[in-house]
């Protein structure tokens, strides 16, 4: 049966996951791409026109709860996919709750005034989601999203408890230029400058930002530095994989960005505290995204692959084993399918998945759920099947 999603936010993410639905029309019957700026839901609806999927589009102010519950109300969508930004995730679950409808999203809840990546915000929310009969669905991109999906895959099928994971990010892409984000720079910046922290035996460690640093080889790309960040999937994984003793997050960086965000720190460009300027009060961090390229530009120019996954070290009948569970994806052979780089490819194409679970009714249940407490199996099979194949090594090396 053909279901009926809205999309909010028209960004990178949005047009892949767009692309997605419209390519998956025997599920997505109808979608309708609502955003700020009307202009790019209509640029992006044409360029999809022609096909089984229906397409509409809309103005909608994602910060607007009485405006986003009106448009929920009026299109009546079986999901509601949150592609706008983490500060809007709230607003957006709110809408969902006064409309009536189940929700999607890539990305944790943050508040606009500082960095902090937490889940204890939307996971208040479960009582009202669980009384409504709704089901709200957090965290269906790559990371978070696909490497939870990936634990509680090799949990199903390959342990009987995980004790250790390690979540490794490389972006080997080139993009020619000196310095740029691969999603939202504001985003991007908060995340990288933000202390650094892991878990382990039951609590959280802070580091300072880029104190750990590892060099990993990558299958298909090879040998890349990486640092340990704070990431959002720590924390639910951390509650809901058994067995649990330690669990990391590292992102590849090269010398290059790390060194232009050095110097943009030192001068204050990377803040989040408003300043005055000429008697206006302006936020250094989002007038630093104004003037770096657009990440949706980025397309055309990236050369290089992204490796993602994880490596999960724990028991299966007592004895000790290890399992390397990842994705390769090239940003060129993104951009020829679907007119984005690879980031916003690894970010969509889940996406897309996760919203199609919950309207198909594959996963449903009523209450807010990370993407590890359903049935992992569907969804690493959509994965192959849509745009995002994995591989698996049983021997891999692992992170000191």
């Amino acid at each position: 049966m053909m279901g009926k999603a809205l999309v909010i936010g028209c960004g990178g993410v949005a047009s892949v996951a767009v692309h997605k639905c419209c390519q998956n029309s025997e599920e997505f019957g109808e979608i309708m791409i609502a955003s700020r700026t009307k202009s790019k839901c209509d640029a992006l609806a044409e360029k999809l026109s022609g096909g089984r999927t229906k397409i509409r589009t809309a103005h909608v102010d994602a910060d607007n709860v009485e405006e986003l519950t009106a448009l929920i109300k009026d299109f009546r969508p079986d999901v509601v996919l949150n592609l706008a930004l983490p500060y809007q995730d709230l607003h957006i679950m709110e809408a969902c709750l006064a409309a009536g409808a189940n929700y999607v999203d890539t990305a944790n809840y943050e508040p606009l005034d500082t960095a902090k990546f937490e889940y204890k915000w939307q996971w208040a929310y479960r009582e009202r989601f669980k009384e409504a009969g709704l089901t709200a669905l957090l965290g269906s991109g790559f990371d978070p999203g696909v490497t939870s999906v990936f634990a509680a895959y090799a949990l199903k099928h390959y342990f009987d408890e995980i004790n250790y994971i390690d979540i490794l990010d490389c972006n080997a892409g080139d993009h020619g230029y000196p310095f740029a984000t691969n999603f939202n720079p504001e985003i991007n910046i908060r995340e990288v400058s933000a202390k650094g922290s892991y878990w382990e035996n039951g609590h959280w460690v802070e580091t300072e930002p880029m104190e750990i640093k590892r060099v990993y080889d990558f299958p298909e790309v090879g040998p890349r530095d990486m640092y340990l960040l704070h990431h959002e999937e720590i924390e639910s994984l951390a509650l809901n994989i058994p067995g649990i003793k330690r669990i990391r997050f590292f992102m590849t960086f090269g010398q290059s960005y790390l060194m232009h965000l050095k110097c943009l720190q030192n001068v204050g460009m990377t803040s989040i505290e408003p300043i005055d300027y000429k008697g206006q009060k302006i936020i250094p961090l989002q007038f630093l995204r104004a003037v770096l390229p657009d990440p949706a530009s980025l397309g055309p120019r990236t050369k290089g692959k992204t490796n993602i996954g994880c490596i999960f070290c724990g028991k299966k009948d007592g004895k000790e084993k290890s399992y390397y569970l990842y994705n390769v994806c090239d940003h060129e052979e993104c951009y020829k399918e679907v007119g984005s780089q690879a980031v916003s490819y690894t970010t969509g194409v889940p996406a897309m998945i996760g919203a199609m679970l919950i309207m198909n009714g594959t996963w449903k249940g009523p209450g807010v759920f990370n993407i590890e407490e359903f049935d992992p199996d569907p969804f690493m099979e959509a994965l192959n099947k849509w745009g995002l194949p994995w591989q698996e090594s049983f021997s891999p090396e692992l992170v000191d």
